[in-house]
């Protein structure tokens, strides 16, 4: 774990740097709100394209070289970014980025499944979730204040930290040939006729569309925050306890996630993030600026639904599906998480320049409550498909330590 904890933590930095930063750029650049909410999409529709393709590429070149390009293309275009802010730039550069940031998650999620057993999974996610949730705690909203403060170059710099990591990367690369040698080239895992990939599809859909939904609305917040509050110190401040309730929750739920199973806490989290986004959209919505109190509330409300449920709908999707399929779940799971925050950055965006963020936060709120009957749904049958998941892993043969 500590090799993977050191390498998210690094490829995650330089993300969540320029998550806010990037369309802020493209606006110096002439960019408008919807131009500005294209950086994050194809940032994301790039990372999504990516993840499809990663199980596969893990299994043909290795852990090790897989994750160094993906490092450094997360790395590198960072620095590029620097020297061009027209919207043409930034978005060819984003999307670069996006590629590389399809290796990382998907790599990063499959890793934890590979090194932990089921009856500890969730907390070892919770303790990937906390290496992910660090930076953008400090960094997401940090990175407009450094760009204002110190110069955009720093900001542009200090996006390079992917960079960093592939050392750990080849670390992690090492520890998962000694726990999972069927994970690394060389090896061929028979189809199963009774397992088909194609059930492992359907049987991921249901966390999929939950996570989507909480990381639309979480994507809306943390792209548009630093457009829609006019104070930059209560804009950093509201990221920032989001960041913290997010991290807090992604990392505690789990531990209590393998104690009492993950479905009691996703059905109250998916109304509440309909509370957060409507209470986010009431606190922007006066003309005389944002109500700062009731703002700080949302945010730490939309924080703890939008950690949470990435926790408990990762653990959902490993346990919905046999071992053999953890790194097909992981890659859903990530598109998942990155086609919400995409739509949550594009969709929002154009909403918001026809209307405005208060309706726009209205309707991401809306779509996340819409998925109410999906949370509901996973009670009928929940203690079946857990049996049956623990009596796969069971049947499979032993992992050497």
């Amino acid at each position: 774990m500590a090799p993977l904890v050191a390498m998210t933590c690094a490829g995650f930095s330089g993300y969540a740097l320029l998550l806010t930063v990037a369309p802020l750029w493209a606006v110096e650049g002439g960019a408008t709100t919807a131009g500005s909410g294209l950086v994050n999409g194809v940032l994301l529709l790039f990372t999504v394209l990516t993840q499809l393709l990663v199980p596969r590429a893990l299994h043909r070149f290795g852990w090790g070289p897989a994750l160094a390009v993906g490092l450094a293309l997360l790395g590198v275009p960072g620095v590029l970014m620097s020297l061009n802010n027209a919207l043409g730039a930034v978005l060819a550069l984003s999307a670069v980025r996006g590629v590389g940031f399809g290796v990382l998650t998907v790599a990063g999620s499959a890793a934890v499944a590979a090194l932990v057993g089921a009856e500890r999974r969730g907390e070892a996610i919770g303790a990937y979730g906390l290496a992910v949730a660090l930076p953008n705690l400090v960094l997401l909203p940090a990175g407009p204040w450094i760009a204002e403060s110190l110069g955009w170059w720093v900001v542009f710099a200090l996006s390079a930290l992917p960079l960093v990591g592939i050392p750990a990367a080849f670390r992690l690369s090492s520890a998962l040939r000694l726990s999972a040698p069927d994970l690394h080239p060389g090896t061929t895992v028979s189809p199963d006729p009774d397992d088909p990939e194609f059930k492992a599809y359907l049987r991921l859909m249901r966390p999929m569309m939950l996570l989507l939904a909480v990381t639309l609305a979480g994507g809306a917040v943390i792209t548009f925050t630093p457009q829609m509050v006019d104070s930059p110190s209560v804009a950093a401040g509201g990221l920032f306890l989001m960041g913290l309730s997010a991290a807090f929750s992604r990392w505690r739920v789990g531990a209590l996630a393998d104690r009492y199973g993950p479905q009691r806490f996703v059905v109250p989290l998916v109304p509440l993030t309909g509370v957060g986004m409507a209470l986010v959209a009431w606190s922007v919505a006066s003309s005389d600026g944002v109500r700062v109190g009731s703002f700080l509330v949302a945010m730490l409300l939309v924080g703890l639904c939008y950690g949470g449920l990435q926790n408990l709908t990762l653990l959902i999707s490993f346990t919905a599906v046999s071992r053999r399929h953890h790194n097909l779940a992981s890659a859903v799971w990530n598109v998942g998480f990155d086609a919400g925050t995409a739509l949550g950055s594009v969709a929002v965006g154009v909403i918001a320049q026809l209307t405005s963020f208060a309706t726009a936060f209205l309707v991401a709120g809306a779509i996340a409550v819409a998925t109410l009957p999906l949370a509901l749904q996973g009670r009928t049958g929940s203690a079946a498909r857990r049996t049956r998941r623990v009596g796969m892993e069971r049947a499979e043969p032993p992992r050497e330590t």
